[in-house]
């Protein structure tokens, strides 16, 4: 697949990484194509490419939103709502509220639990088909993750089965066994769980962990 990154932060750069991996064609987007880490990870990852969020947005049959929450709905306007249209967008988004900092280890966000951020970008995108991944997890970790041999659980929701079907087939490559959460209302306790993941991090620091879904 033709695979459109937008964000050149970390996490767009690791999971670019992992899709080149497995065989896909990646563009990554970014504001500034000359910066030094983007120009070193294209170095590193030869058949890359990297474009403006527009240019990398129409390239990608299948598109990752890797940028920061709060700038995510600026990025998706910089890049053309209608380059959207049709695709299925990997959504590891969250709403992280950057102007205050976590209190005993829990981040805040700038959603209420009646909405989730992935459920704003929805209704921003009414022609794109998101699926919520890859938010629960260091980047460290996106990609064939070693545990010991235990595979950790990705969560996933959405509200188009055929575009959660490919975002299943992407985790089975990248070695996470998936769970499908249900629609889009789902990213509401899906999107909590950084918030957990990271309290480890921040009162005892340890980021070197995953969630797994244990069933009978």
């Amino acid at each position: 697949m033709k695979v459109a990154i937008l964000g050149s932060g970390q996490v767009g750069r690791v999971l670019g990484s992992a899709f080149l991996k497995e065989g896909h064609l990646v563009m990554l987007g970014t504001r500034d194509v000359n910066k030094a880490e983007v120009k070193e990870w294209l170095l590193q990852n030869p058949g890359s490419s990297a474009g403006s969020f527009a240019d990398c947005a129409r390239f990608g049959e299948i598109i990752v939103l890797a940028v920061s929450g709060d700038i995510a709905a600026q990025v998706i306007s910089s890049a053309g709502i209608s380059n959207f249209d049709g695709k299925p967008v990997i959504d590891p988004t969250n709403p992280i509220d950057h102007t205050r900092p976590p209190v005993n280890g829990v981040l805040p966000f700038f959603t209420s639990g009646e909405e989730s951020l992935m459920e704003r970008l929805q209704k921003m995108l009414p022609g794109a088909k998101l699926v919520k991944a890859f938010n629960s997890v260091g980047s460290a970790y996106m990609y064939k993750p070693d545990f010991g041999g235990e595979k950790p659980t990705m969560f996933i929701c959405g509200n188009d089965e055929a575009a959660k079907s490919t975002v299943k087939e992407i985790l089975d490559s990248f070695g996470w066994e998936t769970e499908d959460m249900g629609k889009a209302e789902a990213a509401r306790p899906i999107e909590s769980l950084c918030v957990l993941w990271c309290l480890p991090g921040f009162i005892r620091g340890q980021w070197a962990h995953a969630f797994r879904l244990l069933k009978k």
